[in-house]
C-alpha cells in the first residue's frame, strides 16, 4: 500500500501527462531548435579558428548575465501574471505585461552603457591562464568586436521576452515557439552567408555570426508584436496595452518586491557562473574553448529538463492563482519527478556522445579530450541540475523569491565560487577534477530542495 500511495503520489495519469506535454512540448521544441541551431552556429565558428570560438564564447558568457537579468525581472512579475490569468483577471495581466515592457527596456539600456565602458577590461578577465599572447590578443579583439555588435539586439531582447513571457504565463506557449523557429532559422541562413561569405557576400568570421544574430532578434519580435496585435481576442491583455503606461502604485510596488529577489538572484547567478568559468581559465586558456564544447552540447541535452521548469512555474502557479493549494502540490511532485527522469535520460545519452561530439571542432588534440571530458562529468551530473531546477520553479511559482534568492544564487556565491576560487588560487588541480569537484556539490543544493517543496511553504497565492 505504500509503495502504491509512493507511485500516485509521484506518477500522473495520462490526462495529467497529456496537460503537461500540452504546455511542455512547444517548450521543448522551441529550445531545442533553438539550441540545435546555436550548436551549429557554434561549429560554424568552431571551424574558423579556436581563437574565434574562444572569443565569442567568452563575449557571450559576459553577455549571459544581461540574459539572465531579462529573464529574472520578467519572470519576477511573470509569477504575477501567472496568477491573474489562473484568477481570470485580464487588467491584471495587462498592467503587468506593461510593467515588463518598461522594465526591460530600461535594463536593457544600462546593460549596453556597462558593455561599451568596459567591454575590454571584462574580456581580458578570461585570458590570464597559460597561453600564447598572440593568441591571447586575437582573442580579445575577436570578442570585443562580437560583443559590440551583439549589443545592438539588446534592446529587442527585452521587448520578446515581454511579449513572450506574458504568452507563456497565458498558456499560449505554442507562438513563442514560432516566432522563435522563424528567429532561428533567419540566424542560420545568415550566418552560413556572413561567416563563410557565400554567394559573393564577404567572409566576416565571427562578426558575421553577430550580425546574423541580431537580424534574428528583430524577426522574432515582428513575429509577436503582428501576431499578438492582430489576435486581440485570444489575448485580450494587448487591448489598451499602449494607451499608457501608468501602473497603480500598489501594484508597482508589489512587482517590485517580488521582482527585486529575483532580478538579484538571476544576476548574481550569472555573474557567479562567469566567475566559476574564469576560475576555470585561469589554470588555462584551453579551457575557455573547452567548456564552451560542452556548454553547446549541454543546451541542447538539457532542453527537456530546462522546459520542464517553464512547466512547472506556468501550472503549479495557475493552480495557486485559482486557489488550489493542494492541487498545486499534487502537480509538482509529479512534475519533479518527470523533470528528474528527463535528466537521467539525457544525461546518459550525453555521456555516450562524450568521446565523439568535440572531434567536429577545427582545435587541437588536448581541447577535444578536455571537452570530452567536461561532457561527461556534466552528463553524469544532469539528474541532479534537472532536480534543483525544478526545485527553483516550484518554490517560485508562489512568489517567495526571497527564498529562491538563498537557495539558488546565494548558494552559488557561498559554496561554488569560493571553492572555484580556491581551487585555482591554491591548488595544482588540473581543469577536469577541479570542475567535477565544484558542480559536484550542487548535491547539496539537491538535498535543500527536497526539502523545501516537501515542506510547502511555498504553496501560496499572491495574485490579490
Amino acid at each position: 500500500m505504500e509503495k502504491k500511495s509512493l507511485r500516485k503520489k509521484l506518477i500522473g495519469d495520462k490526462k495529467f501527462y497529456r496537460m503537461m506535454l500540452k504546455i511542455a512540448i512547444p517548450i521543448m521544441v522551441q529550445n531545442g531548435i533553438s539550441n540545435f541551431v546555436s550548436l551549429l552556429d557554434n561549429l560554424m565558428i568552431g571551424r574558423v579558428g579556436t581563437n574565434e570560438l574562444s572569443g565569442v564564447a567568452i563575449a557571450n558568457q559576459l553577455m549571459f548575465v544581461h540574459y539572465l537579468l531579462i529573464f529574472g525581472a520578467t519572470a519576477g512579475v511573470g509569477i504575477f501574471t501567472v496568477q491573474f490569468y489562473g484568477a481570470g483577471d485580464t487588467e491584471g495581466v495587462r498592467i503587468s505585461f506593461r510593467f515588463k515592457l518598461l522594465a526591460n527596456t530600461l535594463l536593457s539600456a544600462v546593460s549596453i552603457t556597462l558593455f561599451l565602458l568596459f567591454s575590454e577590461p571584462l574580456t581580458k578577465l578570461f585570458l590570464q591562464g597559460e597561453g600564447s599572447p598572440e593568441d591571447a590578443a586575437e582573442t580579445l579583439r575577436i570578442g570585443i568586436s562580437y560583443m559590440r555588435i551583439m549589443l545592438i539586439g539588446l534592446v529587442p531582447i527585452g521587448i520578446t521576452n515581454a511579449y513572450s513571457g506574458t504568452l507563456r504565463d497565458t498558456g499560449q506557449t505554442r507562438v513563442p515557439m514560432i516566432a522563435s523557429i522563424a528567429a532561428i532559422f533567419v540566424n542560420l541562413i545568415g550566418n552560413a552567408l556572413l561567416i563563410y561569405g557565400l554567394f559573393g557576400l564577404p567572409a566576416m568570421g565571427a562578426m558575421g555570426a553577430a550580425f546574423a544574430t541580431v537580424i534574428s532578434r528583430f524577426v522574432e519580435l515582428a513575429v509577436l508584436v503582428i501576431y499578438t496585435s492582430t489576435h486581440s481576442k485570444e489575448h485580450p491583455f494587448i487591448i489598451g496595452a499602449y494607451t499608457h503606461f501608468r501602473i497603480p502604485l500598489r501594484l508597482a510596488g508589489r512587482f517590485i518586491v517580488r521582482s527585486i529577489p529575483l532580478v538579484a538572484n538571476e544576476t548574481l547567478w550569472a555573474l557567479g557562473i562567469t566567475v566559476m568559468n574564469q576560475c576555470y581559465s585561469f589554470r588555462s586558456l584551453d579551457a575557455v574553448a573547452a567548456l564552451n564544447i560542452e556548454n553547446t552540447l549541454w543546451n541542447l541535452m538539457g532542453v527537456c529538463f530546462i522546459a520542464m521548469g517553464d512547466a512547472v512555474g506556468i501550472i503549479v502557479g495557475q493552480a495557486l492563482g485559482s486557489g488550489d493549494i493542494p492541487k498545486a502540490r499534487d502537480h509538482a511532485a509529479k512534475l519533479i519527478t518527470f523533470t528528474v527522469a528527463c535528466g537521467v535520460v539525457f544525461g546518459l545519452i550525453m555521456c555516450i556522445f562524450g568521446p565523439f561530439f568535440p572531434l567536429l571542432y577545427n582545435t587541437t588534440a588536448e581541447i577535444r579530450l578536455l571537452a570530452s571530458q567536461l561532457i561527461i562529468v556534466y552528463g553524469i551530473l544532469m539528474p541532479q541540475y534537472a532536480l534543483t531546477h525544478a526545485g527553483y520553479f516550484t518554490i517560485r511559482a508562489g512568489g517567495n523569491t526571497v527564498i529562491t534568492f538563498l537557495f539558488d544564487s546565494c548558494f552559488v556565491w557561498a559554496v561554488s565560487v569560493p571553492a572555484a576560487y580556491v581551487l585555482s588560487r591554491l591548488t595544482l588541480l588540473a581543469v577536469l577534477p577541479m570542475v567535477a569537484i565544484v558542480q559536484s556539490l550542487e548535491l547539496i543544493k539537491c538535498v535543500i530542495a527536497l526539502r523545501m517543496v516537501h515542506s510547502g511553504i511555498w504553496a501560496k497565492k499572491i495574485s490579490r
